[in-house]
C-alpha cells in the first residue's frame, strides 16, 4: 500500500481506487478499525469516483504520533493527503471518529470539500474521563480487553449472530493494532468538543445515524442537524458501524447525497 510522511511527521497509509479523473471521494475510519472497513463502499463507488481510503494516524499501517494531538491534527492529515494526491476538492465520508474529523474539516476547510457526510458520530463523543480511562487501560493491558467487547458496541446482536467470521476478523484486527495509537486517539476524543463550532459550517452536510447505536445516538445526530444550517439527517437500522451492518442502505444514502 502507498504511504507518505506528512509535514506533521506522520506516515499515513492509504489506498486509491478507480480513475483519478473522476470526482474524489475520501473515507475516514472509526476508532479501532482501518481502511479495510470501507470495502463495501470501495466496491460500490470506485466505478464513478476516485475513491481514497486511509488509516487514521495510530491505526492500521499509519504511524503513531510523538506528541499529543487533537481533532485539528487529525483533520490536517486529511488535507495533507489531498495535497499529496494533488486533489483540490473532494467529497468526504467519515464514521465515528472519522465523522468528528469531517465536522472539523467542514468547519475549517470548506473550500476543500464539495459535500461532507458524517456517520454514527456526534459533536462531542462520550465523556472526557471515560476516554482518559480507556487510554490508560489499553496502555496498561493492550487492546485485547477492548477487542473482546468491541462487537457489542459496533453491531446489533442479530448481526453478530449471523456474521461470526466478519466479527472475528474485525476483532482480531483491533487486537493486533497499536495500543499507543489507539490511546492517543482516545485522548484526542477526550478533548474534542465541537458543539459550539458546527453552527458555523456552511457547506452541505449529510448526517447518518444508527437507530440502534448506543455510542453516538440518533439524538446526537438530531443535535447536529439542528446546529448545522441545511444539514440532512438520515436514520439507518444499524448500530455503530452502519456502513458494514447495512451496506446497501448506507451506499444508497451516500450516493443520493453526493451524486
Amino acid at each position: 500500500m502507498p504511504s507518505f510522511v506528512t509535514p506533521q511527521q506522520i506516515t499515513l497509509n492509504y489506498q486509491t481506487f478507480g480513475d483519478p479523473k473522476h470526482p474524489a471521494l475520501l473515507f475516514s475510519n472509526s476508532l479501532g478499525t482501518n481502511l479495510s472497513m470501507w470495502q463495501p463502499q470501495i466496491e460500490f463507488f470506485q466505478k464513478d469516483f476516485f475513491v481514497i481510503a486511509y488509516d487514521t494516524r495510530g491505526h492500521g499501517a499509519s504511524s503513531t504520533a510523538t506528541q499529543p494531538f487533537g481533532c485539528a491534527e487529525l483533520a490536517q492529515d486529511v488535507i495533507d493527503l489531498l495535497d499529496h494526491l494533488n486533489i483540490q476538492t473532494a467529497y468526504f465520508c467519515g464514521i465515528s471518529m472519522g465523522g468528528l474529523t469531517g465536522q472539523w474539516l467542514a468547519r475549517y476547510f470548506p473550500e476543500r470539500f464539495k459535500k461532507v457526510v458524517v456517520c454514527n458520530t456526534a459533536a462531542k463523543i462520550g465523556q472526557a474521563q471515560a476516554w482518559q480511562e480507556r487510554a490508560a487501560l489499553v496502555r496498561a493491558q493492550g487492546l485485547q480487553p477492548i477487542a473482546a467487547t468491541a462487537a457489542s458496541r459496533w453491531f446489533t446482536e442479530a448481526f453478530i449472530e449471523k456474521n461470526s467470521a466478519l466479527i472475528k476478523t474485525l476483532s482480531e484486527n483491533l487486537a493486533a493494532g497499536s495500543a499507543e495509537g489507539y490511546a492517543q486517539c482516545c485522548e484526542a476524543l477526550a478533548h474534542t468538543d465541537l458543539c459550539d463550532e458546527i453552527a458555523k459550517i456552511q457547506i452541505p452536510v449529510l448526517i447518518i445515524a444508527g437507530s440502534a447505536d448506543p455510542v453516538t445516538t440518533v439524538a446526537d445526530g438530531q443535535f447536529m442537524q439542528q446546529q448545522i444550517h441545511g444539514a440532512t439527517l438520515a436514520e439507518i437500522a444499524a448500530s455503530h458501524i452502519s456502513n458494514i451492518e447495512q451496506p446497501e442502505h448506507f451506499n444508497q444514502l451516500l450516493k443520493g447525497f453526493i451524486v
